[in-house]
């Protein structure tokens, strides 16, 4: 190792330090183990919570209005989509998520389930009720059209996340300006201890799912199109079904509104807020 690797390793293990310092102080407490993930057959659908089920083909998108309480389930059918995902206030569409808040405020970029999706606001908008795989992306975001026309060529077939994003977002009377960064569920993205960022697929599998519980009445916006970093070298994403489900009455101990200072927090200032 040269002295400027040194360096450099040195450096990063400061920031480590210093990182694990502000995160002591900042929680006050040592955290509380995350709940393990979610078995596939763990928590079959009861027909009579089902309001509406969809899916989204390879490539295109859907939006949907999401009252507080209920749950969004999204499955990625044969393990080859991402689901890229963007929510606002329904009441007030300038509260958007907030993805860099929602890993600053939880000290993770790694979301899974128990973990929260804040908003600009510093209140929740969307709770990860279940969660089987935890392979999922906030760092990265989503395809454009540049990008997929250096990979796969000029094709009308192929479409990309900036586009449909922006589709789906005039559909609730949003534009460009509207359009913070997401999040990409179903994208397994690591990041090592050099800061690296690479590319998990043995994390996808098919029939993997995610279910998120609205925190508020919101707008939702989902774009099913391969992740910027998916090795595949064709463009062949399959289909996302996405039921939408009635709400539960919430246990006062689950652990997404208890599990962490920081949602402990952020589901105060939402239920202050709403109430």
């Amino acid at each position: 190792m040269d002295i400027i690797e040194q360096e450099d390793a040195a450096q990063i293990a400061e920031n480590r330090r210093r990182y694990e310092a502000l995160k002591s102080a900042g929680t006050g407490q040592a955290p509380r183990s995350m709940p393990p993930a979610t078995a596939p057959d763990a928590t079959p659908i009861h027909p009579s919570s089902i309001i509406a089920r969809e899916t989204i083909p390879g490539g295109w998108y859907a939006n949907y209005l999401l009252k507080r309480g209920e749950r969004l389930r999204i499955v990625n059918k044969e393990g080859t989509s991402s689901a890229a995902l963007l929510a606002w206030s329904a009441s007030d569409p300038s509260e958007r998520l907030n993805h860099a808040d929602t890993i600053k405020i939880q000290w993770t970029a790694a979301l899974q389930k128990g973990r929260v999706l804040f908003s600009d606001m510093g209140r929740v908008l969307l709770s990860i009720v279940e969660d089987t795989s935890g392979a999922h992306d906030v760092l990265v975001g989503g395809s454009s059209p540049s990008g997929n026309l250096a990979r796969y060529g000029a094709s009308r077939a192929i479409r990309d996340t900036q586009t449909n994003i922006l589709l789906a977002a005039a559909k609730f009377g949003l534009g460009r300006r509207d359009i913070p960064p997401l999040v990409s569920f179903f994208a397994p993205v690591s990041v090592d201890q050099t800061g690296h960022i690479g590319w998990n697929d043995d994390q996808r599998k098919a029939g993997d799912f995610v279910e998120l519980r609205a925190e508020m009445d919101l707008m939702i916006a989902i774009s099913n199109c391969p992740h910027p970093l998916d090795p595949a070298r064709t463009y062949a994403p399959g289909p996302l079904e996405i039921t939408r489900l009635s709400g539960v009455p919430v246990d006062p101990a689950d652990f997404c509104r208890t599990g962490t200072p920081e949602a402990l927090r952020g589901f105060e200032n939402t239920d202050a807020f709403l109430t």
